[in-house]
Order: C-alpha cells, then sequence, then structure tokens
C-alpha cells in the first residue's frame, strides 16, 4: 500500500489547499468565522459537531495560521477564535462554494441564505475568473503549468 503523500510533497495549489481546509468541519468554522462565530461552544451550537472533533480542527486552522485565539472581546476568561490575515484571504473561496451551491443545489424558490453587500443591501455579485481586460474567462480558456 503507497503511503499518503505529505503536504510538502505536493506540486498542486488545489490539494495543498485542499489538505488545510477541505473537510466539512474546517470549512464550515472558516464560514462561521466570517459570521462572527468566536466561542468554542458557539461553535459547536451553531455547527452540532462533536466536541473532539471541533477541538481537532480548531488546533489544525490555528496550526495552518487560518485562525488566532484571543482574549475574549467582552473582558471575560474565554478565548475566541478569529480569523488572521491569512483566514479572511479564504472570503473569496468561501464565497464562490456559496454561489455555486446556490446555483446548483437548491430548487427555485428554495428557502437558502443570501450573502448580502452591506452597503448597498443587495445580493454580492457572483464571482467570475476574469482576464486582465476583465472579460469573463472560461475553463477552456486556461491550463495549468507546472513551474519550479
Amino acid at each position: 500500500m503507497a503511503s499518503r503523500k505529505t503536504i510538502d510533497d505536493e506540486p498542486c495549489p488545489v490539494a495543498r489547499c485542499v489538505d488545510v481546509v477541505g473537510d466539512r468541519w474546517s470549512l464550515l468554522i472558516v464560514r462561521d468565522a466570517f459570521d462572527g462565530v468566536r466561542r468554542f461552544g458557539d461553535l459547536q451550537r451553531s455547527l452540532g459537531v462533536a466536541r473532539n472533533i471541533l477541538s481537532d480542527r480548531l488546533r489544525k486552522l490555528v496550526d495552518a495560521g487560518i485562525l488566532q485565539m484571543q482574549a475574549a472581546s467582552d473582558g471575560t476568561a474565554y478565548q475566541e477564535y478569529v480569523l488572521t490575515s491569512k483566514g479572511k484571504s479564504l472570503f473569496p473561496i468561501v464565497v464562490a462554494l456559496r454561489q455555486w451551491g446556490e446555483q446548483h443545489l437548491f430548487e427555485r424558490g428554495e428557502r437558502h441564505s443570501v450573502l448580502i453587500n452591506k452597503r448597498t443591501g443587495k445580493p454580492v455579485a457572483r464571482m467570475v475568473p476574469t482576464d486582465k481586460d476583465g472579460s469573463a474567462l472560461p475553463p477552456d480558456a486556461t491550463e495549468v503549468r507546472k513551474i519550479k
């Protein structure tokens, strides 16, 4: 049986990303962190995840530099998990997953949440990869090239 590659041996950025945040609980923790959920108990209630699994995923996200622990903002003895700048840079990924889900996983008229721009009060525009000139870039107009 072949052993699993380590993340450091993987030349694909997608594979490395999935290794860090690609499981259900890690992505949902990051989603909740964007929604302002910061405390262990609040995360557990929101997600309905077992304590040991939540502890494990939080530790991995902290170790990866996506979340950091800090003293509670209300001055209590609690610790809070907050997104680092590295964690905040996952926002486009969470938005892309949300938008894909809205487009493909709900029937017309089915109730679901929507991401709203606070300034305009309107739904966030669909994310689309674009070329330097701003035109939409379809998948068949791209290719992966290995670099050293």
